[in-house]
């Protein structure tokens, strides 16, 4: 699952961007997750450790070779993708380690190959996976791809990016398999990857897709030590 941000001060090619890049990631069978930025602060305060970052240049108040500096002395080394209307900033570019450097309009097909090699050096997926099974159908299912396991009664819920999966085990059993896998039980019926976790109070968390899970009042202050942790290990400043 690749975790994306576009940062343009301009709302319609913001949006443009944003969605240009989904079509296209869709059509290669690629999942993602694209967050929408207006300004260079904003960027800079999200959590989220991105994979790629398309970043334009020309923005008011702080613009984005600025922004593309803070984010490097945040320790940000993943893809960093310059759009720019000008090509004044080309040689500064190489300064923050830039992956590439796209004039606008960006042409479709330039925009495609960019992605295909992004997602050849990003592409980092977990090659852990659990195996269930269902009647005689069995199913392997990479952890990375999962946002939480919802449990009911004896079935289990599977929530991945595309489709729910539902299976028959106990959940003390599956616990005791995603043990140390950045899994955490925050209620009796949900199991939630943390790495997705975008926000959280004290009744519910919120992840990356938008999906409310339940936080049981017991197990708050363990669920902040575990999300916070996590985050750490994934670029987060806290």
């Amino acid at each position: 699952m690749l975790s994306i941000a576009v940062c343009d001060d301009e709302v319609i090619e913001c949006c443009s961007t944003a969605k240009r890049i989904k079509e296209i990631l869709e059509e290669m069978k690629v999942p993602c997750i694209i967050r929408q930025f207006q300004s260079g602060g904003e960027l800079l305060q999200a959590v989220e450790s991105f994979d790629i970052v398309f970043l334009d240049i020309i923005m008011q108040d702080l613009d984005g070779m600025k922004t593309a500096q803070f984010l490097r002395k945040q320790a940000f080394d993943k893809m960093l993708i310059f759009i720019s209307s000008s090509r004044e900033y080309v040689f500064e570019a190489y300064d923050v380690e830039a992956s590439q450097y796209l004039l606008k309009p960006v042409d479709d097909r330039k925009l495609k190959r960019v992605l295909q090699k992004a997602v050849l050096k990003t592409e980092r997926r977990s090659q852990e996976f659990i195996v269930v099974s269902r009647e005689r159908q069995k199913r392997k299912m990479f952890l990375d791809d999962i946002y939480y396991f919802e449990i009911k009664g004896r079935m289990v819920d599977v929530h991945g990016a595309e489709d729910v999966f539902t299976y028959y085990e106990r959940i003390g059993e599956l616990e005791d398999k995603l043990g140390g896998k950045g899994f955490f039980r925050c209620h009796k019926s949900y199991l939630v990857n943390l790495k997705y976790v975008d926000g959280y109070n004290r009744q519910e968390a919120v992840l990356e897709n938008g999906e409310k899970i339940v936080i049981a009042k017991r197990r708050y202050d363990k669920f902040v030590q575990e999300v916070f942790k996590v985050m750490r290990e994934n670029g987060g400043i806290l």
